[in-house]
């Protein structure tokens, strides 16, 4: 007698081997590099930190907008990957005011230096980037902030070829930590860059800046694998490298995906509101109906485990932290960097150099070999993105 059982539809892949999900990485990396563009432009003396952060968000939801577009069975999740962020001297990441905070007031200095991140997905597949800039800079920048750019930057193009399949973690860990050596300064201790999968920006594979003996104890070596897409975080610090608690209240958050019956009525309806805007990835609880309501839900949800905060985190007072990201995709071929981390936001001339001859060779110059372009989505015009294999972005 035949066997009537019905054959199992195939899993769908979620992985860059599928050219349309290496388009959706693409185009939401072409909208977030045209978005940070934006937002370096707003970096001006006396600007609200605030209105810069709104305005990049805006950005980003008007870019999504612009394509896949479909409905029906064909409509996807899409929007902010990140929240923009804004980070100055000292402070390491994450933040970005609401307007019933007190930081709400705060503005731009000459001279100060800004981190700018920010992410944007479509289906889940998020591309982020951050950069560096130094407000109201003439000329090119000195001393121990061009230390710090320069070392994150060279950090970065280092990190993007090693990752490789077949290459360590921990092997990209040694190194950013010997081209921090050469300029004087330290990573960020802790910091991580972790895998992206859909609808997931903290897959289980990582990489780790500085690490102590804590770090270590459990951190999972790993090895790189073809078709695996990795957000690179690079952070540099003039200081100790520690992080401690900024004085400046959380505003980012994101859901943990447990199941908790939360008690007061209001974080229950915060929570609703959460599920139905935040989706999968985190937000600012700037963009909840009442942000007040919104504050006081997020803190029993902190507490109960639903919600993951991104706290602001400082180095000590007189340090200043410079970060580069970029979303770098493995493939076959070589690697792709789909996000642009603009070297070229801000000049700066350090009188410290690496002298590592093994990481001199690592940083040579090396010549594109791959040129691809975002797949079109059927029935729709879509921007292509700027691609680069086999090279790391250019030093300036």
């Amino acid at each position: 007698m035949a066997d009537t059982t019905p054959t199992p539809a195939p899993a769908p892949v979620t992985d860059i081997s599928d050219s349309t999900v290496m388009s959706k990485y693409k185009d939401a990396a072409k909208i977030a590099n045209e978005v940070l563009d934006k937002v370096i432009k707003l970096c001006v003396v006396d600007a609200k930190v605030i209105d810069i952060c709104t305005a990049g968000d805006k950005a980003i939801m008007e870019g999504v907008n612009t394509i896949y577009n479909k409905k029906g069975k064909y409509k996807i999740t899409k929007g902010i990957g990140f929240p923009t962020t804004v980070s100055v001297n000292n402070i390491v990441a994450h933040f970005s005011p609401i307007t019933s905070d007190p930081e709400a007031a705060t503005t731009l200095k000459e001279g100060d230096v800004a981190k700018i991140q920010l992410g944007v997905h479509f289906d889940g597949y998020s591309s982020s980037v951050a950069t560096t800039v130094v407000v109201g800079a003439k000329g090119a920048v000195t001393g121990a902030k061009a230390d710090v750019i320069q070392a994150a930057r060279d950090a970065l193009e280092a990190a993007i070829r090693l990752i490789r399949p077949g290459n360590k973690n921990m092997e990209v860990t040694k190194v950013v930590d010997k081209i921090a050596a050469a300029y004087d300064v330290k990573a960020v201790e802790g910091m991580l860059t972790h895998n992206q999968l859909q609808n997931k920006t903290d897959g289980e594979k990582q990489i780790i800046l500085n690490p102590g003996e804590n770090h270590l104890r459990d951190f999972k070596r790993i090895e790189f694998a073809e078709n695996e897409v990795y957000a690179v975080d690079i952070l540099i610090s003039s200081g100790d490298g520690k992080v401690r608690p900024a004085s400046v209240r959380t505003t980012i958050f994101k859901k943990t995906g447990v199941r908790y019956q939360l008690k007061s009525t209001i974080a229950r309806a915060v929570f609703s509101e959460i599920q139905n805007k935040g989706g999968f990835f985190p937000f600012n609880i700037r963009d909840l109906e009442d942000e007040r309501k919104a504050r006081v839900g997020v803190i029993e949800g902190g507490k109960r485990g639903v919600l993951l905060p991104y706290d602001v985190v400082a180095e000590r007072p007189d340090a200043v932290v410079a970060q580069y990201m970029t979303t770098l995709l493995v493939t076959k071929k070589g690697n792709v960097v789909a996000t642009d981390p603009r070297f070229d936001a801000v000049q700066i001339k350090s009188d410290k150099s690496i002298k590592d001859e093994e990481i001199l060779k690592l940083l040579a110059p090396v010549e594109p070999v791959q040129k691809t372009t975002a797949k079109p989505v059927a029935g729709e015009k879509t921007p292509a993105t700027k691609p680069v294999a086999e090279k790391a972005p250019a030093k300036k």
